[in-house]
């Protein structure tokens, strides 16, 4: 759904709509959506939305780009035959920013039921359509009251600085090389799961600018998380949350990616998966490896009848292992303090 007017200062009652029926390629073996598909429909979601209010003014033409995402909850599968309602609108903007939220729901379009999957919030960065090293203007928003536009400020500056330690924390990561003879790793340990995927980036995946599409990125790293997550349980999978993911660095055409995987920490009925995604300027002169996109997603197994099944204990060998075993027990214990919070607030 467009806009049927463009003002000279949009406004945020300006939404776009992306539907699509989910076919057997988007799924697991189980029936499935794979939770990368999902991710792959937001961004492309808040790419239009982002893109169209950047060039909403006469100035300068741009791109809006994906900076992050925050995390992202998957609140119930979507399965094969339904038709996936994702629906993009912009809440704050900054000089060079812009916020968008995005809701997905699934539609059984034999009985017309829906019901809400997903909600993620993306912040975008424009650039110029002539010089991708140039950052655009972006132009004001609208707000409904100083209210909401104040919150909008808040969530920008929190959003900003855990960019930016986020990046500083990365740049000390030394991931391990994805080589392992799983005959000789033991189950249930970080070896005998980790996984990577290596990928050429072509045109079909790439930008107007060239470089790697954010949601062709977020749906390479589900598949390398689900392939982690399907080692270490033997069972079927699906995505039950991603922590932030930021975007480091442009991805260039051309380009090839590897894409690991590792088993951080096990809860009883919950995984935790840290994605790295490093890029290799094949076409250039020899430079270190960077990491240009980082993640945490969380995995639940389940069962013939979809309930949860209990997740193999992981069997930590090193100090390193120990430790970021450690911090991801931290981040599952603060992610089930907000789920009670919020159920706590629903119930008042």
């Amino acid at each position: 759904m467009e806009c049927a007017v463009r003002s000279r200062h949009p406004t945020v009652n300006c939404p776009v709509a992306v539907s699509r029926i989910m076919r057997p390629d988007d799924a697991n073996i189980a029936g499935n959506v794979h939770g990368g598909t999902i991710l792959k429909m937001i961004e492309e979601a808040g790419a239009i939305i982002s893109t169209r209010h950047c060039n909403s003014q006469n100035g300068e033409r741009s791109v809006a780009v994906l900076a992050r995402v925050e995390r992202t909850d998957f609140l119930t599968p979507m399965l094969i035959g339904e038709v996936a309602h994702v629906s993009a609108e912009i809440t704050y903007t900054s000089k060079h920013s812009v916020e968008v939220q995005v809701t997905v729901m699934g539609e059984n379009i034999l009985n017309g039921v829906k019901r809400v999957t997903n909600r993620a919030t993306l912040w975008y960065v424009p650039l110029s359509a002539d010089n991708v090293h140039s950052v655009v203007k972006v132009p004001p928003l609208q707000y409904s009251s100083p209210e909401q536009e104040e919150e909008g400020r808040k969530r920008y500056e929190a959003q900003k600085l855990n960019r930016s330690e986020s990046k500083q924390r990365n740049a000390t990561i030394i991931f391990p090389t994805i080589n392992v003879d799983r005959k000789s790793k033991e189950p249930c340990t970080v070896g005998y799961s980790q996984s990577s995927l290596i990928h050429l980036v072509g045109p079909s995946d790439c930008t107007l600018h060239n470089f790697l599409q954010g949601g062709v990125t977020m749906k390479l790293m589900d598949e390398v998380a689900g392939i982690v997550a399907a080692r270490h349980c033997k069972t079927n999978i699906v995505t039950a949350s991603v922590d932030a993911i930021n975007f480091h660095q442009k991805i260039e055409k051309g380009s090839v990616i590897n894409v690991s995987g590792r088993m951080i920490f096990t809860s009883n009925k919950s995984m935790e998966i840290e994605v790295v995604v490093d890029v290799d300027h094949v076409l250039k002169s020899p430079q270190e490896s960077a990491h240009s996109v980082t993640a945490f997603f969380t995995y639940v197994s389940l069962g013939k009848d979809g309930t949860a099944l209990p997740i193999p204990t992981l069997k930590i060998e090193t100090e390193d292992e120990k430790k970021r075993f450690e911090e991801g027990r931290e981040r599952y214990l603060q992610a089930k303090a907000r789920r009670t919070g919020e159920v706590t607030k629903k119930c008042q």
